[in-house]
């Protein structure tokens, strides 16, 4: 019986262990076949507070797909990209206290992105800003260049903001 129970957690153990490799698993480049999109209105509907947007480039993806197989369960989407604020909304928004923005880092944008990348850009971001913008519904950063008003997103399934909202 004891034998029984040690394959139990060794087999939990490993079935457990295999799940999370085949998670972290991903295709060599998941963006390779991804069209960047520029259309503004997805993004404008997502992320209200960053006010009105144009110039957009980005990119929106199904994470995991690849490996899934035929696993039911909740579908994760990235959407990751640029975007140009109207003029002085980085200024505004970096600006105001309550945000506490700092230099920041983002991670590099894929590839398919790189060209709209400004090169000049200095970041800043606030994780409190990022909760205001998300409210709290879901996962994203968001930084912002104040010289070229831009802002650059990286978001895991982001809510469209309720028609009721602000």
């Amino acid at each position: 019986m004891n034998g029984v129970a040690d394959f139990g957690r060794r087999g939990a153990l490993a079935l457990g262990l295999a799940a999370v490799l085949g998670a972290c698993t991903s295709p060599s480049n998941s963006w390779e076949d991804s069209t960047v999109r520029t259309d503004s209105e997805p993004l404008e509907r997502r992320f209200a507070a960053l006010g009105p947007l144009s110039d957009a480039h980005w990119l929106g993806t199904v994470l995991g797909a690849e490996g899934r197989g035929s696993v039911p369960g909740p579908t994760d989407v990235r959407v990751v990209g640029f975007a140009r604020m109207r003029t002085g909304g980085v200024r505004a928004l970096a600006g105001a206290p309550q945000w506490r923005f700092r230099s920041a880092t983002p991670s590099a944008p894929p590839e398919p992105l790189l060209p709209y990348l400004p090169e000049s850009a200095r970041w800043v971001r606030s994780p409190s800003f990022d909760d205001e913008v998300t409210g709290r519904r879901y996962a994203g950063t968001f930084y912002l260049d104040e010289s070229e008003d831009r802002v650059y997103f990286d978001t895991t399934n982001p809510l469209p903001v309720s028609s009721s909202g602000p």
